[in-house]
């Protein structure tokens, strides 16, 4: 090989090396972010993905786009970012039937222990026990004396099993020692539509869900289940301030991303989702709906998980639950 053939091959092997180079270190992110929201439009993770999203775009300066992959209980759109590139450029956005998907889909395609990596809890919202306004009990008190009085002869609403609506109403039993049957539908939307109707009497319902149908007099708010009364509900009492101090449980959103993602980039998706849930006037839009901001760490996020796992876990085998 002649010299400048030499030269002329080692240049080209160090403008590659260059290129290389700054193709690593090409500043996140690089192009628009897909945030998958594993549920149809109008749920509590689709309403604070759309909430979150203007002032998540503007921060990264680049288009974040809201991308709607619900079926099977959220499993569909999880495993797709389970899939993807680990670059940050697409991630996911879950509520808190993830925790449970171990228990409700065994064959699961992914692990979420090993194939997503908790990001952040954006934030949680108590479950709200609301009846038909049919049912004639006005208080938690009083409708826990109802069913003891009448076993079985009421019915209770679930978006299917291993759900928060599922699970808390079985935690709810069991600690009230009531006995209420168990309607699963395929969804928010009917399982609301026929609590309405009244072909259903209860159901434990995120609080963003069930603020309209309250206020209009549609469903009545029985009691909160957070450890402390949220001020969009100032006047319902928690499950534990009736009585029942053990009984806490709140529905959570929560953002993750495909395991591998660069640490920096999650801490700067961390860091920004932090500033826009601490700004006061993004604050007060959750709370006027019932929900509490969060943001917590990775490390906190992947703990709650965990605590969350082993409660509902320990709840499926003491009670023999079917989750199919």
């Amino acid at each position: 090989m002649t010299s400048l053939a030499t030269r002329l091959l080692a240049a080209c092997s160090l403008a590659l090396a260059a290129v290389s180079a700054a193709h690593a270190q090409q500043p996140w992110p690089s192009k628009p972010v897909r945030v998958v929201v594993a549920f149809p439009p109008g749920g509590i993770v689709d309403t604070v993905a759309r909430q979150l999203q203007p002032r998540l775009q503007a921060a990264l300066g680049q288009p974040v786009i809201i991308d709607n992959r619900g079926g099977a209980g959220g499993t569909v759109g999880s495993a797709e970012v389970a899939k993807a590139a680990p670059d940050g450029h697409t991630l996911l956005m879950v509520f808190d039937s993830y925790a449970t998907y171990p228990l409700v889909y065994p064959k699961l395609s992914f692990d979420i222990a090993k194939d997503l990596q908790p990001v952040t809890q954006i934030a949680s919202n108590p479950l709200v026990l609301v009846v038909n306004p049919k049912v004639p009990a006005n208080d938690f008190k009083s409708f826990v004396g109802l069913l003891k009085n009448k076993p079985g002869q009421f019915n209770y609403a679930s978006v299917g099993p291993g759900s928060s609506n599922h699970l808390t109403a079985e935690l709810f039993k069991a600690q009230t020692g009531t006995f209420v049957t168990h309607i699963p539908y395929r969804g928010g939307g009917p399982a609301q539509q026929d609590l309405l109707g009244g072909q259903v009497e209860m159901m434990f319902l995120s609080a963003v869900l069930a603020q309209p149908h309250v206020k209009a007099g549609k469903l009545r708010a029985l009691a909160q289940t957070g450890a402390q009364r949220v001020s969009a509900y100032a006047d319902t009492p928690t499950v534990a301030e009736s009585g029942y101090r053990d009984f806490q449980v709140n529905s959570w959103v929560g953002l993750l991303a495909p395991t591998g993602t660069p640490r920096s980039v999650v801490d700067r998706l961390q860091a920004e989702v932090r500033k826009i849930v601490t700004d006061p006037a993004f604050d007060q839009r959750l709370r006027e709906q019932g929900l509490t901001g969060i943001a917590s760490t990775p490390e906190q996020f992947a703990s709650a998980l965990r605590t969350e796992q082993d409660k509902w876990t320990r709840l499926v085998r003491e009670r023999n639950l079917s989750l199919e």
